[in-house]
C-alpha cells in the first residue's frame, strides 16, 4: 500500500475521527460546566421521569438530536464521576437511539427516495417505528429496574452555582486535556487494528459467509435474497440499487422489496456498526464497556426491526 492510499484509507479518516471526538468532548464539557444540562434536561423531563432516569440522561437525550458524539461524551463523563451506574449507562445509551436515528434520517431518506420512489416512505417509516419502539421499551425497562427519583429532584443534583463563561472554559479545557489523552490512547490502536482486519478481508469474509447461508428464509424469493446479499456484501446503496432495479422491472412488489431491505438491515448493520463505532466508543467509554454498549444497541435494534418486519409481513 503506497503512502497516498494509506493517507486516504487510514490517516485522514483517523485524524477526522479524532477531531470530531475532540469537538464533541469540548462541547459536552462546556455545556456541563455552564450548567446548561439543567435547561436541556427539561426538554426530556417527562420521558425520563417515566423511566426513572437521571437528569444527565435527559440532557444527553436532548443533545443527541444535534450530536451523537457529544451525547455519548456527556454520558461517559457522568459514568466516570459515578453519577451513573453501569446499568443506568446502558439504558441511557439505548434511550439515545431515537435522537441518533433522527440525526441520520435526512441522509437516509434522500438516499432511498431516488431508488425506491414511494416505497421509500414505507421503509423509512417502518425503521422510524422501530426506533420509537426502542424508546418506549427502554422507558418501560427503566421503570422496572431503576428506583424512582426523589420527588422534585429531576435536576437538583446538577447544582445551582452560576458560572462565568471564562471559568466554564477553563474548567472544560482542563477536563478536555485529561480525557483526550485516554481517548487517543484507546482510539488510535483500535482504529488501526480495525483497518488492518478490513484491508486483509476479515469483514468481507464474515459478510460473505453470512450471505451464503441465507437458506433459512424461504419466505424471501431468490430476487429478494439478492437484495439482502448486495446489502451485506457491499453497502446500503448497493442494496438500494438492486431493490430499485427489481422494483422498476416489476420482478418484485413493494412489500417484497421492503421486507428484503429490513432483513438486510438486520443482518448487515451489526458488523458495520462494530467496524465504524467501536474505535470511537472505545475511546469514550473504554473497550470493555464499548463492546457491551454496542452489543446491547445492536441486539435491541435488531429485535425491534424484526418485530416491525413481522408485523408488516402479516398486516401490511
Amino acid at each position: 500500500m503506497d503512502m497516498a492510499e494509506l493517507w486516504r484509507t487510514l490517516v485522514w479518516p483517523l485524524t477526522r475521527l479524532l477531531l470530531s471526538l475532540s469537538v464533541g468532548l469540548l462541547v459536552a464539557n462546556l455545556i456541563e460546566a455552564l450548567n446548561w444540562t439543567r435547561f436541556m434536561a427539561r426538554f426530556a423531563a417527562p420521558l425520563i421521569r417515566v423511566g426513572h432516569m437521571k437528569d444527565v440522561v435527559g440532557a444527553s437525550f436532548s443533545m443527541g438530536f444535534f450530536s451523537g458524539m457529544a451525547a455519548n461524551t456527556m454520558l461517559a463523563e457522568a459514568y466516570a464521576e459515578k453519577r451513573l451506574t453501569p446499568r443506568e449507562l446502558v439504558l441511557a445509551n439505548l434511550f439515545n437511539s431515537l435522537p441518533t436515528y433522527f440525526l441520520h434520517l435526512p441522509n437516509m431518506f434522500f438516499i432511498t427516495v431516488p431508488f425506491l420512489g414511494s416505497a421509500a416512505f414505507l421503509y423509512v417509516g417502518l425503521t422510524l417505528l422501530a426506533a420509537i419502539l426502542r424508546t418506549i421499551g427502554i422507558l418501560f425497562v427503566g421503570r422496572l429496574l431503576l428506583p424512582p427519583l426523589p420527588e422534585g429532584c429531576l435536576v437538583c443534583h446538577l447544582g445551582e452555582d452560576r458560572v462565568t463563561l471564562q471559568s466554564a472554559l477553563k474548567k472544560s479545557w482542563a477536563r478536555f486535556k485529561r480525557r483526550i489523552k485516554t481517548i487517543a490512547l484507546f482510539t488510535i490502536p483500535t482504529y488501526v487494528g480495525i483497518h488492518f482486519l478490513s484491508t486483509h478481508g476479515f469483514f468481507g469474509y464474515l459478510e460473505k459467509f453470512v450471505s451464503e447461508h441465507l437458506g433459512g428464509m424461504p419466505w424471501l424469493s431468490p430476487q429478494a435474497i439478492s437484495i439482502v446479499i448486495f446489502h451485506m456484501a457491499a453497502e446500503f446503496t448497493a442494496g438500494l440499487a438492486a431493490a430499485g432495479a427489481l422494483l422498476g422491472a416489476g420482478d418484485l412488489d413493494v412489500k417484497q422489496v421492503v421486507m428484503a431491505l429490513l432483513v438486510g438491515n438486520v443482518l448487515s448493520t451489526p458488523m458495520r456498526a462494530f467496524r465504524h463505532q467501536f474505535p470511537y466508543y472505545a475511546g469514550i467509554f473504554k473497550p470493555a464497556m464499548a463492546v457491551r454498549l454496542i452489543a446491547w444497541n445492536q441486539a435491541f435494534r435488531a429485535a425491534t426491526i424484526i418485530i416491525v418486519a413481522v408485523g408488516y409481513y402479516y398486516l401490511g
